[in-house]
């Protein structure tokens, strides 16, 4: 077998991924301009909470000062985020939306109705892990640790804890169960 026979491509697109190095500079400078410029940490999930407000705000928990004060920089980028992924697709020829859940599909043969329960109970799960942890994975994991937070480190080891056992259970008790 070649090198390029080995080469990894994206799941949705076959296209060949950027060098991780370009995609941590990335991180890091958006992290430290956001450190440095607007003396604000990094995180996804306060982005969700400002779309939510956007949507409920006369909801007390939704219009918090701590919220809204960073709306100036999280909005703009929420939406680059979105876009980025946008360009992202075009440049690479388009994307396709897919319910194709791989080896899971196989091994469960859920409906689309049943997948999308399955998403929406993981993205609670997730959600209800992410205010638990009073931060997401980007939040912590990225901003977190590069401060030496220790918050952010055991969260950090709990989102890979949870991660990998999970993956544990789905590999071992459903795919293998299932012969795949």
């Amino acid at each position: 077998m070649c090198s390029s026979d080995l080469l990894m491509t994206l799941i949705l697109t076959h296209m060949p991924p950027l060098h991780w190095a370009l995609a941590g500079a990335g991180i890091a400078a958006i992290t430290l301009a956001l450190l440095y410029l607007a003396n604000t940490r990094l995180g996804i999930s306060s982005g969700l909470e400002d779309l939510c407000s956007l949507a409920l705000p006369s909801q007390p928990y939704f219009s918090r000062a701590s919220l809204l004060s960073a709306r100036r920089w999280r909005l703009p980028f929420v939406a680059g985020l979105v876009l980025g992924g946008c360009l992202s697709a075009l440049v690479s020829g388009g994307w396709t939306p897919t319910w194709d859940l791989g080896l899971l599909d196989r091994a469960l043969a859920l409906g689309p109705a049943g997948k999308t329960v399955w998403m929406f109970v993981g993205g609670v799960f997730i959600g209800f892990g992410t205010r638990l942890a009073n931060g997401c994975t980007s939040g912590h994991g990225i901003f977190g640790l590069s401060n030496l937070e220790g918050a952010s480190l055991a969260s950090t080891v709990a989102f890979m804890a949870a991660g990998i056992a999970t993956t544990q259970v789905l590999y071992r008790l459903v795919l293998h169960g299932a012969g795949l």
